[in-house]
């Protein structure tokens, strides 16, 4: 059997592109890497320093007040990596700064969470295991 890869690239489907590209924008600090529209779809592709492409996508075919919920099938969210106690704080600080609302550190057995959602309802979340 293969080893399993790691992930390249996510996209996540968004209502308005004028609306979530200047957010996630903000949120990582950089402009689009690129733009596609090959397909029934407008798509804005971060670089991310981790190596990792995120897309933001508007397909052609989104009804109006569709939003995210991670109780039906699909996502539940999408979890990002940090070090430790004292990025994740940066990250709070971060959300705070560009007017993210977020859930605050949250500690578990296993570590500590962030989450907040984007203007579409997507889940995200800066995330460290326990040591």
């Amino acid at each position: 059997m293969p080893t399993f890869p790691a992930i390249h690239h996510l996209a996540l489907s968004v209502t308005d592109l004028d609306v979530s590209e200047p957010w996630y924008t903000r949120l990582i600090g950089a402009e689009p890497a690129m733009t596609l529209s090959d397909g029934p779809f407008q798509r804005r592709v971060f670089a991310l320093p981790s190596g990792q492409l995120l897309g933001l996508t508007r397909h052609d075919t989104v009804e109006a007040g569709d939003t995210f919920t991670p109780s039906r099938p699909g996502m539940d969210h999408v979890g990002f990596g940090v070090a430790d106690r004292a990025e994740i704080e940066q990250w709070r600080d971060h959300l705070d700064a560009v007017g993210v609302g977020h859930s605050g550190v949250v500690e578990a057995d296993y570590g500590l969470a962030l989450s907040f959602k984007d203007p579409d309802g997507n889940a995200l979340e800066f995330f460290v295991l326990s040591a």
